[in-house]
């Protein structure tokens, strides 16, 4: 049995393979002249190399990314992006608590969260497309999905943002019951108002209401 082979990268298009180059030197604040150097050619060749189609100098190419730190294929297609929180903590890093008011304005008119459902053989966690609407958390979702529990389950609902850069962020969790949004006049009204759309697609005509029990919130600050 022969083993796969592995994708090839895709081709980039013109400049692309230069924007990279320049967004990674930014990144790592190289200069073109150290790049060249580290790549083993003039700073002069690195510019051609750059403007110059794919197989101008494939094994020029292969320096220059091993001398940013990158794959060939990231240098093509451009880095991975690798999950928050890999930076080190800032100096002397501080909790602080949120007031609810806080909390509310972190959460703006929409965005995207988590909802937490409590189902067998484990909690599910989910993202969900979510709206604000009169201090209540609204988001669509399949009617017999797991999203979409009946009225009355509790639940927590999560939003946080991190800034890697600057290793900062901030979270807000609300808990509260689940009401499953079935009145015609009520799921039109909502429709209308809101235009958060999930992101999953398909069909997800159900509206989930969750009314907060509780509003918490923390941001990490400095001394």
């Amino acid at each position: 049995m022969h083993e796969s082979a592995e994708p090839q990268p895709r081709q980039p298009g013109p400049g692309v393979v230069a924007r990279h180059v320049t967004e990674r030197r930014d990144a790592l604040g190289m200069s073109e002249d150290t790049l060249a150097t580290e790549a083993c050619m003039a700073p002069r060749y690195l510019r051609t190399l750059l403007d110059a189609d794919l197989d101008f100098d494939p094994g020029g190419l292969v320096r220059v990314a091993a001398a940013l730190h990158l794959t060939y294929r990231e240098l093509l297609e451009g880095p991975s992006e690798p999950p928050p929180g890999r930076t080190g903590a800032a100096p002397h890093p501080v909790l602080v608590r949120m007031t609810a008011t806080e909390c509310w304005d972190k959460l703006g008119a929409q965005g995207v969260g988590r909802v937490a459902v409590a189902v067998e053989p484990a909690p599910a966690v989910l993202p969900v497309n979510y709206a604000v609407d009169d201090g209540a958390i609204l988001y669509r979702t399949a009617p017999h999905g797991v999203a979409g529990p009946e009225s009355g389950t509790e639940v927590s609902f999560q939003v946080d943002r991190i800034d890697d850069r600057m290793s900062s962020g901030w979270t807000v969790l609300i808990t509260g019951e689940v009401e499953r949004i079935d009145d015609p006049e009520t799921v039109e009204r909502l429709t209308a108002r809101h235009t958060t759309r999930p992101w999953a697609g398909g069909d997800r005509p159900l509206w989930i209401r969750i009314r907060p029990d509780s509003v918490t919130g923390r941001h990490i600050g400095r001394t």
